[in-house]
């Protein structure tokens, strides 16, 4: 189960939104989503879970480049809604680079069905052969100014999303939206 809103800082305080995202095709038109709902350029979180799975933050500052951070990258991956947060640059990719690149796989026999124990953590592979990492990624220091540390962040778990409308103040807020 998905769970995503929106949370505009405003100057009385947090405003939450219901926000679907059936829609959203990209991670630029999920910032656009942000932007419409603070007109005065503050501040726009979008929260978004899949229960016991991960979640994603995206920060909205105005114009800005939006900042992100995903708690489980692998998990989000298999999630149409964590896709649009992956994006290349997230994760280390050269953008635009949708197939795999023969001559650089690695053909060591390992191919029909023996494992390679070197691999067995290294990430989930995607349909362009790149592999997503398991754990966080993106900008960690994505609240740290809102007072979520880094660490807290990443110590974040299954209500991860309540604990950072807790911190934030705007608790009360998220829950109407629930």
């Amino acid at each position: 189960m998905y769970f995503a809103a929106l949370l505009a800082r405003t100057e009385d305080g947090w405003e939450a939104s219901d926000t679907e995202l059936d829609d959203v095709e990209t991670l630029s038109d999920l910032a656009d989503l942000a932007r419409e709902a603070s007109p005065d350029e503050d501040t726009v979180l979008v929260l978004i879970e899949q229960e016991n799975s991960w979640f994603g933050v995206v920060r909205v500052d105005g114009e800005e480049d939006p900042r992100i951070y995903v708690s489980d990258a692998a998990a989000a991956s298999r999630s149409s809604y964590g896709e649009i947060l992956l994006t290349d640059e997230l994760l280390g990719r050269e953008p635009g680079n949708d197939g795999t690149d023969l001559d650089a796989l690695d053909l060591d026999g390992t191919e029909d069905g023996e494992p390679d124990d070197g691999d067995a953590d290294e990430g989930v592979v995607t349909g362009s052969g790149d592999a997503v990492p398991h754990g966080p990624v993106g900008d960690p220091q994505v609240l740290e100014d809102l007072g979520v540390s880094e660490k807290e962040l990443r110590a974040m778990t299954e209500d991860a999303l309540g604990e950072i409308a807790e911190a934030l103040g705007a608790s009360e807020v998220l829950e109407t939206v629930r």
